[in-house]
């Protein structure tokens, strides 16, 4: 905290303001004793939590207060701007960034007794390193007012949105609920996936398999792929789709002769991927680490405070010319010189919107290190230290061989099948080195010439059914987002978490289901605000909210385009539309609290809880006792309940808890539990 001594001493001092005490503590390590860094703690003003604060009539202007408990924060900054020479807005480099600096300028100029708006200067940088800090303060900038209104324009169109949906949704479904811009849309794709697998129908289909020899003895396994000149699979289905259709055919197999017809050898190369943005590198935690997008963003944030990784808010994969050059260094230390491509590897960003003067993610030093004693720190610094080596090595290299096998039927010469074998052997592992307990799958295969005459051994069938689309998890929702221009990165882990947060959707064993609140909502909403939830329409905004960043548009004139259809949108389904009733399901016991109602099972962020039918009327409720069954606990041998913790991760324990501690994360119907 800064005092009115202190203000004395700060006289011929540079202020640098930052949003975090953990950036500030990093950055003192590399500046020298004329300099004072404060923290804002994030923003120090915003729209106020509850009412609209957007002044439609007044050209959208938003309605800024002082955000809870930065009273405080704003007086410190203000004592120790009056007395510093130049004042630093050093907060990120990015909208969310640029909009703090503003407010944090704009408050500290106001009834100043002394002009401060010449003191004040931008400096970014992407990380938190001394030659980078340094660099940035030799050359100072002013504030980007397009990035700026970038920011207000995506608060503005969201609390116009959220605050005037919300009260329909009050109104017409049920009190309590809300809706957001971007978040009902993602609980759309999830709804949407789910009705498309309650309504699939598995189709029946057989694979058939062959084992040859060689007439030393060499065994492989071939592949059915033609029957008769007919592929085997098509876009269009499966030849072999019953038992009927496919024990004919098992049984000519049997009965054939088999000839080698070609034989395939080439060398191909598989380059590497390019380095993490904050897409792709959300989408690797969730498939590699199990981790939610929010735990990601949270770990990364702590990693980029601490100067150990680039800024992780991203979608270019630029990456600065001496941070290539010191991984190439690294890589033939570490690797070999053999590993070191002729020429660095450059990539192309795909984001039409990508902001170039950003880095991808990257450590900010080549050696790895060990950075933390939080594992969990440790494990996101590898994965990025890892793809970052990997994008700057050469190919992976290896040899692929394809044999092609005919086979006929000893009785019936027309009848041709055709069969495949495929095999790969890695001749240079190229970028796989840097993940060291990566498996590298080589399937060997004997050596066979065209025309070759080879010995059946046995025919192989297995019976199948297709499957429907898998349900959302972290990482392909993300990446559905991404490809529709739904969000921005920076925003992807935001929306999941607050979708879950507002039960619309629970999260499974890392999969996305919506629950009967988010159905109802969202048919709601598509039904009756059809623009608002298109999904081209949700990109559209994303895209003109780029274009204002880029200064192509004006914010408030973007505003007023989407606010009259909307406006009227919003009166006549607040008049005409029917209310609509979620489904529960009703337990046939009566209220305890008021004796009317029915009581029912309802959804929560914390899973499963009965309350009253007659709610919000009577606000009676208790948590839903769910048993496992099938299974006892391995300590007492009572029941076991599944349960949630605070955060809503599920769990299951001992029903008799306090009395029996046993505990799992592992669900016992389905693996032996680990307690």
């Amino acid at each position: 905290m800064v005092t009115e001594t202190s203000v004395i001493f700060f006289k011929g001092m540079n202020l640098v303001v930052v949003e975090s005490p953990t950036k500030a503590k990093t950055l003192r390590k590399f500046l020298g004793d004329g300099y004072i860094i404060e923290a804002s703690m994030g923003h120090i003003r915003d729209l106020p939590k509850s009412n609209l604060g957007v002044d439609v009539a007044k050209d959208f202007e938003p309605e800024y207060e002082i955000s809870k408990g930065k009273n405080q924060v704003i007086t410190s900054l203000k004592k120790a701007a009056v007395g510093a020479d130049m004042i630093y807005l050093a907060t990120d480099p990015d909208r969310e960034g640029e909009a703090i600096s503003w407010h944090i300028q704009t408050l500290l100029s106001q009834k100043s007794k002394k002009k401060l708006i010449n003191k004040f200067k931008r400096v970014t940088f992407h990380e938190i390193t001394k030659t980078a800090i340094e660099e940035a303060l030799a050359h100072p900038g002013e504030l980007n007012m397009a990035l700026v209104d970038a920011q207000q324009a995506r608060r503005v169109v969201d609390r116009l949105v959220g605050y005037t949906l919300s009260p329909v949704l009050w109104k017409k479904v049920r009190r309590g609920l809300s809706a957001g811009r971007v978040q009902s849309v993602a609980v759309r794709l999830i709804v949407e996936r789910e009705r498309e697998i309650k309504a699939f129908i598995p189709q029946e289909y057989w694979n058939v398999f062959v084992d040859l020899a060689k007439n030393t003895g060499e065994l492989f396994r071939t592949t059915l792929v033609e029957v008769g000149g007919k592929k085997v699979e098509t876009k269009d289905g499966y030849l072999i789709n019953t038992a009927g259709v496919a024990e004919p055919i098992i049984a000519d197999l049997k009965q054939s002769d088999y000839k080698v017809e070609t034989v395939e050898r080439k060398e191909q190369s598989k380059k590497p991927n390019p380095p993490f943005t904050t897409s792709t590198l959300q989408q690797a935690a969730a498939n590699v680490l199990g981790w939610s997008g929010k735990l990601t963003m949270n770990m990364a944030q702590q990693l980029y405070e601490a100067g150990l990784i680039t800024y992780h808010r991203t979608d270019s994969f630029n990456l600065a010319a001496e941070a290539i050059e010191s991984a190439r260094m690294e890589i033939g230390k570490q690797f070999g010189p053999e590993y070191v491509p002729e020429k660095p590897n450059f990539y192309q960003t795909k984001s039409k919107n990508a902001q170039e003067a950003h880095e991808a993610i990257r450590p900010t030093k080549c050696e790895l290190m060990a950075v933390s004693d939080d594992p969990r720190m440790q494990k996101l610094y590898q994965l990025i230290w890892r793809r970052f080596m990997a994008c700057q090595m050469k190919p992976v290299v290896y040899d692929q061989t394809v044999i092609n096998v005919n086979a006929q039927n000893t009785n019936d010469k027309s009848q041709i099948y055709k069969l495949r074998a495929s095999g790969s052997v890695v001749k240079f592992r190229g970028w796989r080195a840097a993940y060291e307990n990566k498996s590298e799958e080589i399937i060997l295969l004997p050596q066979v010439e065209e025309k070759e005459e080879l010995d059946f051994k046995e025919v192989i069938s297995e019976q199948k059914f297709t499957e429907p689309k898998a349900r959302y998890n972290d990482a392909s929702l993300i990446k559905e987002l991404e490809k529709r221009g739904i969000g921005r990165p920076s925003t992807y882990a935001s929306i999941l978490s607050t979708i879950v947060d507002r039960g619309y959707v629970e999260r499974l064993e890392k999969r996305y289901y919506p629950t009967s609140v988010g159905e109802t909502v969202n048919d709601f909403l598509v039904t009756n605000f059809g623009s608002v939830m298109d999904y081209e329409f949700t990109a559209g905004m994303e895209e003109d909210l780029d274009r204002i960043a880029r200064g192509e548009k004006d914010w408030k004139k973007v505003m007023k385009a989407f606010w009259g259809p909307f406006e009227k949108a919003v009166k006549a389904v607040g008049e005409t539309a029917a209310r609509v009733e979620i489904p529960v399901e009703k337990t046939g016991e009566m209220c305890p609290k008021c004796g009317l109602g029915e009581l029912v099972i309802r959804t929560g962020k914390f899973g499963k809880f009965t309350s009253c039918g007659r709610f919000p009327e009577c606000d009676y409720k208790a948590s839903l006792r769910q048993t496992v069954e099938g299974v006892v606990c391995p300590d007492c041998g009572e029941e076991i309940v599944q349960k949630r913790t605070r955060t809503g991760k599920i769990f299951w324990g001992c029903g008799t808890y306090p009395k029996c501690k046993w505990a799992s994360w592992q669900d016992p119907r389905k693996k032996e539990t680990n307690s």
